[in-house]
């Protein structure tokens, strides 16, 4: 009989859990999705390389070949934003070709899972700086475009067919919460506007954008700003939009993000390695999880996601001070508010608007939401601690908690 492995000797074998650091995040300008768009004649894989290179023109302090990976999601993984578009793109915007690179999937999470992915990397000891990142080009590649999905879903009763069409499980949430009105998600809609328009206007949203050269059949031009707000809106713009999942419905194009386009990109190291290279520190992890729901109501995710991640950190709702939650619905925003007592105005929640203003290309979004509570953060040294969350397709969320390094404890929350 051979004899049984020896298990360590000592715990210096096992690497100690590192900190990890956002260090800082850039997105394209968002579009909206089409022929029209702004991006119709645009690439996916070129939208990821200007966040990139962005990324190190930001900070020169950074040497290139100290990046340990690329991570760089997508919903749809084809055409343009297929081959390991994590790695393809490193290559395109001139990374060494020492520097791996890979593509993730979590459907509208997919950024959120890609900071999280290698986050538990580098808290490991695996990595020291990664980019972690997202892209949808909805216009290329509708939601769904080429999947298969298996007939037994609904022959065998495992989804009801209406957890396929997003739309309609927004619809779903109405019906299982009756509080949730549309004059309520109309209202809600309307201030994400009103918070975005506010934020733009005060210079808070553009620092964040790299512009992009865009290509259409009038020529070349750059696009510099989000294409889908709408300025001026009111509930009473919104009243009368028509309701395209189902009829006299309560969800419409005017209270839910629409189809766009556009790439985001972030920085993320352990504690240690950014104080080594002199990069800024704009978040702590502290923590995330994910969880799943019934996928006809998959808007409910951010709830139970946020109840596993807060219950793990040791910490309760009370804690948390500042709200950057994904609007792919405002019914699934205030399914999550009203399960917490928040009210549905409080202005900890997404202070400069969210996706029903500015957009929702899918697998982007999670570092939009992660690169403006950073900004957030900076503006409010008296709140420790803050949250990213997002429903996510066939019924899951995802919640990441983040500590504020600007935390002045002598302060107020």
């Amino acid at each position: 009989m051979a004899a049984p492995a020896s298990a360590p000797a000592d715990s210096r074998s096992r690497p100690a859990v590192r900190d990890v650091v956002f260090v800082d995040g850039v997105r394209t300008p968002f579009g909206k999705a089409g022929s029209k768009g702004q991006y119709a004649q645009t690439r996916a894989d070129d939208m990821v390389v200007k966040v990139i290179r962005e990324l190190l023109r930001r900070h020169p302090e950074l040497p290139a070949e100290r990046i340990d990976e690329v991570a760089i999601a997508a919903t749809t993984q084809i055409g343009d934003q297929g081959l390991t578009i994590g790695r393809t793109a490193a290559l395109l915007a001139g990374l060494p070709k020492s520097v791996p690179g890979f593509a993730i999937d979590r459907m509208c999470a997919g950024a959120m899972t890609a900071v999280t992915t290698v986050s538990s990397g580098i808290a490991f000891g695996a990595y020291d700086v990664v980019i972690a990142g997202g892209v949808e080009h909805m216009g290329n590649h509708p939601m769904g475009e080429g999947a298969d999905p298996n007939p037994r879903f609904v022959s065998d009763k495992i989804v009801d067919p209406s957890a396929l069409v997003m739309g309609s499980t927004a619809e779903n949430l109405h019906d299982r919460y009756p509080s949730l009105t549309k004059e309520r998600t109309d209202a809600y809609a309307a201030l994400s506007q009103q918070r975005y328009e506010e934020a733009q206007e005060a210079g808070k949203i553009s620092p964040d954008l790299v512009p992009v050269s865009t290509r259409s059949d009038e020529g070349w031009g750059l696009a510099t700003t989000d294409e889908p707000p709408r300025p001026g809106t009111t509930v009473e713009t919104l009243a009368g939009l028509k309701t395209p999942f189902r009829p006299h419905g309560r969800v419409t194009p005017g209270n839910a993000a629409g189809l766009n386009d556009g790439a985001t990109g972030a920085l993320l190291a352990d504690a240690e390695t950014a104080e080594e290279l002199g990069l800024p520190v704009g978040m702590r992890l502290v923590g995330y999880s994910f969880a799943g729901v019934e996928p006809e109501v998959m808007g409910v995710g951010p709830v139970p996601a946020t109840e596993k991640a807060l219950k793990r950190a040791g910490l309760t709702i009370d804690d948390i001070g500042l709200f950057e939650i994904n609007e792919a619905f405002a019914v699934q925003v205030l399914a999550f508010l009203e399960h917490f007592g928040i009210a549905d105005d409080d202005p900890r929640v997404n202070p400069w608007g969210g996706a029903i203003a500015c957009g929702h290309p899918l697998a982007s979004s999670g570092v939009r939401l992660m690169t403006q509570l950073s900004r957030h953060f900076e503006e409010h040294p008296e709140v420790r601690y803050g949250i990213t969350t997002m429903c996510i397709g066939i019924g899951m969320g995802g919640t990441v908690i983040w500590e504020n390094p600007n935390y002045n404890a002598g302060g107020e929350q």
